[in-house]
């Protein structure tokens, strides 16, 4: 990965209970995404100017990655990581991660970079950074939250996975797959972020999970889902299935242990095997 332009984060400013104090981090994971990269850039500066942004481009056809740069050649709020090819939102939220960590920001937040994230919700994600929270979800399954002109069957299937993983994972939010989330970066040191399996559409409900057993606190405010302002959707219904396959499997795995260690046996080996393919597709949320 190439880094493109350097930049130094700027401290945030309390703005009454909008930014906690800290540095904060916005990812962008971006394939195809020119027509939405600078408009979305600036909407996040209108909420958050002291922001840095930092751009995960997988080598894109149109020339996001390019894009991107010639921004970042102006502001250095901006940083660029261009992949060699379209590796999926899975790695690139991990990379993202990767870069918080290693350069010392206090908080990461990632949203969509085709607007289905609307970034007039930031605040109130960090609003509940600033409560205590040590991840903020921007849920549409919450009072106040929903979907924007979404076919049924997305609908069903979205709803019918989060209860899915309600019931395997115990977790207790409304929202388990959606990626629009801020996490505090010092309690992701403490994720085990190497036991991650998925890179698809199930990333984002395993490392919510994995978060949550590393002892975050979670926290979700209400969000209107919108459709992309441009560009083609990229949903896959084939890697949605396969994605469902592993949250099954992960869970199952899951209730499995906690039932042995409540019945006293202990196993020699906890290492669960690896699937033997994993997509790496971007997330259908």
């Amino acid at each position: 990965m190439q880094e493109s332009s350097s930049g130094v984060g700027a401290l945030a400013e309390p703005c009454g209970t909008s930014a906690p104090p800290g540095r904060l981090l916005v990812t962008l994971a971006t394939y195809n995404e020119r027509p939405n990269l600078a408009s979305l850039i600036q909407a996040i500066h209108q909420q958050a100017p002291w922001a840095d942004i930092l751009v995960i481009d997988d080598n894109s056809p149109d020339g996001t990655g390019q894009l991107a740069d010639e921004l970042a050649a102006i502001d250095p709020r901006i940083r660029v990581l261009h992949r060699p090819g379209k590796l999926g939102l899975g790695t690139a939220t991990l990379a993202g991660i990767r870069f918080a960590l290693d350069e010392g920001y206090d908080f990461l937040l990632n949203l969509d970079a085709d607007f289905s994230h609307p970034p007039r919700y930031i605040p109130d994600l960090l609003r509940g950074m600033a409560r205590g929270k040590d991840i903020m979800i921007g849920s549409r399954y919450v009072p106040g939250g929903g979907t924007q002109n979404w076919p049924w069957l997305r609908l069903t299937l979205s709803r019918s996975v989060n209860r899915l993983v309600r019931l395997l994972f115990r977790l207790p939010v409304r929202d388990a797959s959606g990626a629009f989330r801020c996490f505090r970066v010092a309690k992701l040191r403490d994720v085990p972020l190497e036991r991650l399996r998925s890179r698809g559409y199930s990333f984002q409900q395993e490392l919510l999970w994995r978060c949550y057993e590393a002892g975050c606190q979670l926290g979700e405010t209400p969000i209107i889902f919108e459709n992309r302002r441009a560009g083609r959707s990229k949903v896959n219904w084939y890697e949605a299935m396969r994605s469902l396959s592993m949250l099954i499997w992960l869970g199952l795995g899951h209730r499995f242990r906690r039932l042995a260690k409540a019945l006293g046996y202990r196993p020699t080996n906890t290492t669960a095997p690896e699937p033997s393919s994993i997509s790496s597709s971007s997330s259908a949320s």
